[in-house]
C-alpha cells in the first residue's frame, strides 16, 4: 500500500527582524537549535499498517525516513547510507511498543538570516545540549520539565552535560561534519 509521510522542514519564521510566526510555547524558530526550530510535527498515513488517530511523543528525526521508506518496500536496509537515521517501522506497526531511537543530532554550522547562531545539538532522552560553536557556550535544557528551554542546566547538572558533550563530540567527528569556518 501507498504510504504517505509529512513533516515541516523546521519551525516557522521567527527572525531578528521580526517574528511573521509564533512557535509559542516554543523558544525559537526556522535556523534556530532550540524547540521552536526543530520540534515538527509528523503525520504518517499507511493505510492498513498504522492505526488512524493515533499519537505518540517519541522523538525521530528527518534522517529516520530513508530507512523506515527501505523497510516499508521490503528492500534491505543500507547502513552506510543511512548512518544518522534508524527505521521507524517497528514503531509505526505497533505505536505502544517501547522506542528509543538513540540520540539524536543536530548541526547548523554557519550564520542565516533567520537570527540563529552556529550550533551543534544533540537530544538524549530527555536532555538536550546545545552547544554555541562560535564561543563554545553550552546551553543544557530538560525538556521533559523545560519544553520551553528557559532553565539551563549547565551548571547544575555538570556529570550530564559532560556526557552529552562528550557524544556530540564524538559524533561529529564520527560522521566528518563540517566546523564552522571564518568568513574570509
Amino acid at each position: 500500500s501507498t504510504a504517505v509521510i509529512f513533516m515541516s522542514d523546521n519551525g516557522g519564521l521567527s527572525t531578528s527582524e521580526g517574528h511573521p510566526t509564533s512557535n509559542l510555547p516554543l523558544r525559537g524558530g526556522k535556523g534556530w537549535m532550540y524547540e521552536g526550530g526543530i520540534r515538527e510535527p509528523v503525520v504518517v498515513r499507511w493505510p492498513g499498517i498504522t492505526a488512524a488517530g493515533t499519537r505518540c511523543t517519541a522523538p525521530a528525526v528527518s534522517t529516520d525516513f530513508y530507512p523506515t521508506m527501505l523497510e516499508m518496500a521490503g528492500l534491505p536496509l543500507k547502513g552506510e547510507q543511512h548512518v544518522d537515521g534508524v527505521s521507524l517501522v517497528p514503531f509505526l506497526r505497533n505505536p505502544f511498543a517501547k522506542f528509543d531511537r538513540g540520540p539524536i543530532f543536530f548541526h547548523y554550522p554557519h550564520y542565516a538570516n533567520q537570527g540563529g547562531f552556529p550550533a551543534s545539538a544533540i537530544r538524549k532522552g530527555d536532555f538536550k545540549l546545545i552547544q554555541d560553536l562560535e564561543v563554545g557556550y553550552y546551553e543544557l535544557y530538560n525538556l521533559a520539565t523545560d519544553k520551553e528551554e528557559h532553565n539551563n542546566l549547565e551548571q547544575l547538572e555538570a556529570e550530564t552535560m559532560e556526557d552529552l558533550s562528550t557524544e556530540l563530540d564524538s559524533w561529529r567527528k564520527e560522521v566528518e561534519a563540517n566546523p564552522l569556518k571564518n568568513n574570509p
